[in-house]
């Protein structure tokens, strides 16, 4: 049962991987590329947690443990830089 439910994940959060990277090429404003980016961050977290889960190694969850640090200073960073033109003050 556990298999089955993982596969359907895997195929959903795969669909909305796709979706914001079509959001981040096509977004019609930087916001909107922004949260993309950080909607694409997750979703990767999300197949790395998947993943983990079928393979039942808890390697891939450090690795997402990584990616969402990385995420989110990176978010940080890019709303600082398009509120005031610098990042560092």
């Amino acid at each position: 049962m556990l298999s089955i439910a993982v596969s359907i994940a895997f195929a959903l959060v795969s669909a909305a991987l796709l979706l914001s990277l079509w959001r981040l090429l096509r977004g019609p404003d930087k916001p909107d590329r922004i949260l993309a980016l950080d909607t694409l961050y997750i979703n990767t977290i999300a197949l790395l947690v998947l993943l983990g889960i079928h393979l039942g190694s808890s390697l891939y969850f450090e690795a997402a443990l990584l990616i969402a640090m990385m995420g989110f200073v990176g978010t940080v960073a890019l709303c600082k830089y398009l509120l005031r033109g610098d990042i560092i003050e």
